[in-house]
C-alpha cells in the first residue's frame, strides 16, 4: 500500500505542529509506525491522501455511529450553514437538541451544551463540588474523563497508550484533591466512599469503560455506586461521552438501569463536530449561572451547526429497530472475531464487547480493570495494527481504545474485516 504523500504530509506536520499533530494518539508512536493523513469519508469508508480505501472501525473515535456523510446529517449542517456559522447568542437550534437530550435521558432535565468532553467533566465537577460544598473528587484507574488537570490521575486513552504516568504542569495542590481507585473492585469502593475524613463530592466513572479498552463493569457494580452515592449525599456523575447514544438511545444508564445525579455527553451528539454537555437533575442544575452561583460559560457553546448535525444524528438513532439491528450486527461480528482469535491465537486474546463497542486484548485475560488491561501484549497489538493497516482496515492506533461498529457497515465490509484479520493473525501466530 502507497502512503509516500501521507509521509510527506508528516514531514510538514511536524515542522508546524508538536509531533505533527492536534491529538498525541494520531501520531502512531505507540503501533511502531508513522500516520496516514485522511482526505475523506463516507458511509463506512474512509480515504486518505494517497487514495487508499479503509474500512472503519475507529468511527472517529465513537461519534460516527450512523456512518460518515449521512444524508440527513449533512442536509441539517447545510442548511444551517446557510444561515451562518455562529453566533454567540441563543438558537431555536439549541432548544431542539436539549429536547432530544432530556427526552432520551430521564435522569437529565436540564443540559447545558459545551464544546468537547473535557469541557463537560470539568464542569459537571465543578458543579458537584459547588452543590455539594465538599472538595474531593472519586475517579477509577484507566478511566479517562479528558485532560483537565484533575482527571490526569492513572489516566486511560492516550496516557496510557504513552506510558506517560500523569503530567508535567499539574500542580499537587489540585491532584490532591482527586483519588482514584481501582475499576470494578467493590470492597475499595465502599471503603473509599465510607470514609468521613475524605469530604467526597462526587464520584465520577465510565460506566463501560472505553480508555483502558472497552471494559465492562462487573454485575452489581453500577448499582453499588448509585446505592452508596445515594446514601452518603456524594453526587454520581456518569461520563457518558463515549457510550451516551451509543449502547442504547438512552445510553448506558438505560442499558444497566441505574440513574445518575449528573451524565456527560459528547461525540455522538454532536453528528461528527466537536461537542459536549453535561446535564442532570434540575435542583443541581440550576446551580450554573446565570441561575446560579457556579459559573461556566463558553464563547462556542451550541454552536447552530452542530445543533443541526446532532438533532438530526438524535432523530435517526431513535428510529424503531437501530439498536436491535445495531447490536445483532455487532454480535455476530464479535463471535466470529473470537471464534479467529481461538483458532489462531488460542488463549492468547480476550475480546470484551459492550454493544457496538469491543476490544481484543493481546492478552489470556479476563481483562476486568486496568491493572489486568495493562497486561496485555502491546508490541503484538502494533503488529496486528499495522497488518490491517496495510491491508485497508481502519483500527485505533493504541491497544487501550474500542473498536466502533456504525450502522453504515454492510455484511461485506465486515467479511472483509474478518479476512484481513485471519490473514493477521496467522502472522501473528508464526512470530
Amino acid at each position: 500500500m502507497n502512503i509516500a504523500r501521507s509521509q510527506e504530509l508528516f514531514v510538514q506536520a511536524r515542522r508546524y505542529m508538536p509531533g505533527g499533530v492536534n491529538s498525541p494518539v494520531r501520531a502512531c508512536k505507540s503501533v511502531g509506525c508513522e500516520p496516514v493523513f485522511v482526505e475523506r469519508a463516507a458511509g463506512a469508508k474512509i480515504y486518505d491522501a494517497d487514495g487508499n480505501e479503509y474500512v472503519d472501525f475507529v468511527c472517529s473515535w465513537g461519534p460516527m455511529i450512523l456512518g460518515h456523510n449521512h444524508p440527513a446529517v449533512v442536509a441539517a449542517i447545510k442548511e444551517a450553514l446557510a444561515a451562518g456559522t455562529s453566533f454567540g447568542a441563543p438558537t431555536s437550534s439549541e432548544i431542539e437538541l436539549a429536547r432530544l437530550v432530556t427526552a432520551a435521558l430521564p435522569s437529565v432535565e436540564k443540559v447545558r451544551f459545551v464544546s468537547s468532553g473535557t469541557e463537560a467533566t470539568m464542569s459537571a465537577v465543578r458543579l458537584a463540588r459547588g452543590f455539594s460544598g465538599r472538595s474531593k473528587v472519586v475517579k477509577f484507574d484507566g478511566c479517562y474523563h479528558g485532560h483537565a488537570d484533575s482527571f490526569l490521575i492513572k489516566a486511560g486513552s492516550g496516557v496510557i497508550t504513552l506510558g506517560i504516568p500523569g503530567s508535567p504542569g499539574v500542580p499537587e495542590d489540585i491532584v490532591k484533591n482527586t483519588i482514584s481507585i481501582p475499576y470494578n473492585d467493590s470492597t475499595i469502593l465502599e471503603q473509599t466512599l465510607r470514609d468521613p475524613e475524605l469530604d467526597i463530592a462526587c464520584l465520577i466513572i465510565e460506566p463501560v469503560a472505553g480508555n483502558m479498552g472497552v471494559v465492562a463493569p462487573a454485575p452489581g457494580f453500577l448499582q453499588l455506586a448509585r446505592q452508596l452515592t445515594s446514601e452518603l449525599g456524594i453526587i454520581l456523575i456518569f461520563d457518558e461521552v463515549i457510550t451516551g447514544f451509543r449502547l442504547a438511545l438512552g445510553g448506558a444508564q438505560e442499558y444497566y438501569g441505574v440513574r445518575p445525579d449528573l451524565t456527560c455527553l459528547g461525540k455522538i451528539i454532536g453528528g461528527g463536530l466537536p461537542v459536549g454537555a453535561y446535564g442532570g437533575k434540575k435542583e443541581i442544575m440550576d446551580q450554573i449561572a446565570p441561575d446560579g452561583p457556579v459559573y461556566q460559560a463558553g464563547t462556542l457553546s451550541g454552536n447552530p451547526l452542530t445543533m443541526a448535525a446532532g438533532a438530526a444524528t438524535l432523530r435517526e438513532l431513535g428510529r424503531p429497530g437501530f439498536y436491535p439491528e445495531l447490536e445483532k450486527k455487532s454480535a455476530r461480528f464479535a463471535a466470529q472475531l473470537a471464534e479467529l482469535a481461538h483458532r489462531y491465537l488460542p488463549g492468547q486474546t480476550t475480546l470484551n464487547r459492550v454493544a457496538s463497542m469491543m476490544t481484543t486484548f493481546f492478552t489470556p485475560g479476563p481483562v476486568s480493570d486496568h491493572s489486568t488491561a495493562m497486561q496485555a501484549d502491546t508490541a503484538r497489538y502494533a503488529a496486528h495494527y499495522r497488518h490491517m493497516r496495510s491491508r485497508g482496515i481502519w483500527l485505533a492506533p493504541a491497544q487501550f481504545e474500542a473498536a466502533f461498529i456504525s450502522a453504515a457497515q454492510t455484511e461485506t465490509d465486515l467479511s472483509r474485516a474478518l479476512d484481513q484479520t485471519e490473514w493477521s493473525f496467522k502472522n501473528l501466530r508464526n512470530q
